[in-house]
């Protein structure tokens, strides 16, 4: 072979080493990617349309969206039910289109009293499908394929909207109605498209009677399970971290230290990179429940330590601030890579087989209300409290970390039915 022939080789090689070996989440993949390239979009510009193209007030939009978000969490537990009882492919179907009727749908508002009730509609579509997808993972993933499956989505995840936000950036330019209208519909085709792939490209999967039977009678499952209700308040704790990266460093880095202001657009640069190189590579070694409760409490201790680092940034010259958010930064994109890998592994393995909808609906209604409430919190923490506030934040990430173990024991031992002490983690 000759050196220009070894060259071609290579360079051909690249891509397929970065394609997933298994052909269900090369499909998945396809779909996350044209599903989060347009959520870049709505996420960048969203706010934008409707303050400066429609005329909502800032206090207006954020009421709104505050009665969006409640809406949202409302919506896990019923949606992952649904999709026990009908399957989840059939009701992730349904709810994304309902996401791109409601996105198009934002092109013509025209007065405060329509745009309140469409963005909770959005809203609870967007939380349910959100649980639905996880369920759906665990009926056409392995078990054994779950969790490195979602991360490698996820690392895709990042891909889609760094990208998005980058054609976004293009319209924020622009800055005419014109082009805020095109990223609006263009977000809602995407919903159009991930509606048709997912009919298209994912199977559906074989449901016995009793089991669709028991879920559309019975009781839900997961709101009698105290210990996986304890894993997803813990998991709430630990998913404050992300209003801290998207809301509590910006305001930190702007009004309580001499940092350059770019850095906030490099703090997020340097969590996506890291979240995409390494969040596949966080989820080896954890298939076992111990194993995935040590990797969630190294994840919140990681976090915990990144509140000390950025706290350190108040009050230093502007290079060592910079320095210091960047670690900071660093640390906390390491701690959310081991903490997500601990919690996807946990929130299947201490589901019931057959009831996975539930079970996500649960988990993700957790995940739900944190991100509701994480901003107003983290900016009250921070900006109202200092470095007290980082001393509160890091306090409850650690302790949320190290209550993992124990909950997780407790799990265990219930679902086993014995009595003996489960190894310590």
């Amino acid at each position: 072979m000759t050196a220009s022939t070894a060259g071609r080789a290579g360079l051909t090689a690249l891509p397929a080493r970065l394609l997933h070996p298994d052909p269900m989440v090369r499909r998945l993949t396809l779909i996350t990617f044209v599903n989060t390239l347009g959520n870049g979009l709505s996420m960048t510009l969203g706010v934008l349309w409707f303050t400066r193209m429609l005329g909502f007030g800032a206090a207006q939009v954020g009421l709104g969206l505050t009665a969006a978000g409640l809406c949202g969490v409302l919506a896990g537990v019923p949606a992952g039910r649904a999709a026990d009882r009908w399957g989840a492919k059939r009701v992730l179907v349904a709810l994304v289109t309902v996401e791109a009727v409601g996105t198009a749908g934002y092109t013509l508002v025209d007065s405060y009293a329509v745009f309140v009730p469409l963005a909770c509609l959005v809203a609870a579509a967007d939380r349910g499908s959100a649980a639905v997808r996880n369920a759906l993972y665990a009926e056409v993933l392995p078990p054994d394929g779950r969790v490195a499956g979602r991360a490698y989505l996820r690392s895709v995840t990042n891909i889609g909207i760094a990208l998005g936000a980058c054609l976004a950036a293009i319209a924020l330019q622009v800055d005419t109605r014109g082009a805020y209208l095109a990223a609006l519909l263009t977000d809602a085709g995407s919903f159009v498209v991930v509606a048709v792939l997912f009919a298209v490209l994912v199977p559906d999967t074989a449901r016995s009677a009793g089991a669709a039977d028991a879920a559309r009678s019975g009781p839900n499952p997961a709101l009698r399970n105290l210990p996986f209700l304890a894993v997803t308040a813990l998991n709430g704790v630990l998913t404050l971290q992300f209003a801290m990266l998207e809301v509590g460093v910006p305001l930190w880095i702007v009004r309580e230290t001499e940092a350059p202001r770019a850095m906030v657009a490099g703090s997020m640069l340097v969590n996506t990179v890291l979240v995409i190189a390494l969040q596949v590579r966080a989820t080896r070694g954890i298939e076992r429940p111990a194993a995935a409760a040590r990797a969630f409490r190294h994840g919140g201790l990681l976090v915990a330590g990144s509140c000390a680092v950025l706290a350190l940034a108040h009050g230093v010259p502007a290079v060592v601030a910079a320095l210091l958010v960047v670690a900071g930064v660093g640390l906390q994109a390491l701690g959310e890579v081991l903490g997500q890998a601990g919690t996807w592994s946990l929130s299947y393995d201490l589901a019931g087989e057959g009831a996975h909808g539930a079970y996500q609906g649960v988990f993700n209604t957790g995940q739900s209300a944190a991100l509701m409430l994480g901003p107003a919190l983290v900016t009250w923490l921070v900006i109202g409290q200092g470095l007290l506030g980082w001393a509160v934040l890091a306090a409850l990430f650690a302790a949320g970390g190290l209550a993992m173990g124990p909950t997780v024991r407790w799990a265990e031992g219930l679902s086993r039915g014995r009595t003996e002490p489960v190894p310590a983690l």
